[in-house]
């Protein structure tokens, strides 16, 4: 009897351990890979928006401190997910722009005639 356990249970034991391997290995694989598409999918939604907003701001010539405020909570990440240089870049020229309220000072002594 010890001989037939040692000869057949012991080689099905070492089967179900290696299918249990088999099957966690393959679902690790599987959640690795649907994670790496939803990085990627968000990283590119986050590029999508920030190019968006930069060139709306870069078109209007100024960007408020909201403004700027949502383009770093969009950026932080993207940087964090290993965003290339065009996010970057984009965001660093809206960074250099005036503010609004320096904006609405500038059109509104131009709009008064007293511009120095």
């Amino acid at each position: 009897m010890g001989d037939f356990i040692l000869k057949y249970w012991i080689q099905e034991l070492f089967a179900v351990i290696i299918a249990v391997i088999t099957w966690l290995w393959r679902q690790l694989l599987k959640r690795r890979n649907e994670n790496d598409a939803v990085r990627e999918g968000m990283m590119a939604l986050l590029h999508d928006r920030i190019y968006q907003a930069c060139s709306y701001f870069l078109k209007r010539g100024w960007c408020s401190m909201e403004d700027r405020s949502n383009l770093e909570y969009l950026y932080k990440p993207y940087k964090a997910l290993g965003g290339n240089g065009t996010g970057e870049s984009l965001y660093q020229r809206c960074l250099a722009l005036p503010f609004e309220e320096e904006k609405v000072r500038e059109d509104e002594k131009k709009m008064s005639g007293t511009e120095s």
